[in-house]
């Protein structure tokens, strides 16, 4: 089965599992996916990622964060949203990259250095694509 935006796919999974507070997820492991993985354990939204040898691809595994006990338990991931797709590219200057719900979030951003938080693109002065909002 070919996925056609691993990205998406991702966030998706990610998405899915946190709402019905899965320990883990599972997925098809790419360099922009284990990227994104390092992007959201430096910024404490996940406890762990390993990636896994399997075939025909190897897996990446995130281990979810969550507050509390099962009955109220919240999810440390609270939103995650897709902003560059395959239809409507996003690109920001170094001085329009966005800041998600006025700072308490994160932005992830493609730049040409590596994908990195918006923080750490703005702190190094570029700009580049935005792949996607974590709060």
């Amino acid at each position: 089965m070919t996925i056609e935006h691993p990205v998406a796919d991702m966030l998706t999974r990610i998405r899915n599992a946190s709402r019905r507070f899965h320990a883990e997820v599972s997925m098809p492991n790419s360099r922009v996916r284990e990227a994104i993985a390092g992007i959201l354990k430096g910024e404490g939204y996940i406890e762990n990622y390993e990636v896994l040898a399997a075939e025909p691809q190897p897996l990446l595994r995130l281990r979810l964060k969550y507050w509390g006990e099962r009955g109220d338990a919240q999810a440390a991931i609270s939103g995650i949203r897709l902003v560059s797709k395959p239809s409507r590219r996003v690109y920001a200057g170094k001085d329009e990259i966005p800041q998600t719900l006025a700072g308490l979030g994160i932005s992830i951003v493609s730049t040409s250095r590596g994908i990195m938080s918006g923080g750490k693109a703005r702190e190094q002065r570029i700009g580049g694509e935005v792949l996607c909002e974590v709060w």
